[in-house]
């Protein structure tokens, strides 16, 4: 007997998912615009990662895009006002 894993899912048996963020996570896409540089994902990565339930943040200077992992939907709201807190504006969200 072999073990099969749901080919429709991204996460494995024991509850792991491949994509980094955990079962039962959200993850949410926003768009900021003025990053031009590491320097500034860090700063908009480091903002928002303080938002309660916040699990992970990767922020991509080329795209403008900001992935947001948390343990419930953000108010976009408290998103944006992180954003600003690091010097860029909240797009919206993808």
């Amino acid at each position: 007997m072999t073990d099969q894993t749901n080919s429709d899912s991204c996460c494995s048996t024991d509850g792991s998912c491949h994509s980094g963020t955990q079962r039962g996570e959200v993850t949410a896409v926003y768009k900021v615009s003025g990053m031009t540089c590491g320097h500034c994902e860090g700063a908009v990565s480091e903002e928002i990662s303080a938002i309660s339930g916040v699990t992970s943040v990767k922020a991509v200077a080329e795209t403008g895009e900001v992935t947001v992992a948390s343990a419930a939907p953000l108010d976009e709201e408290a998103v944006r006002a992180a954003v600003d807190e690091a010097g860029y504006e909240l797009v919206g969200s993808l």
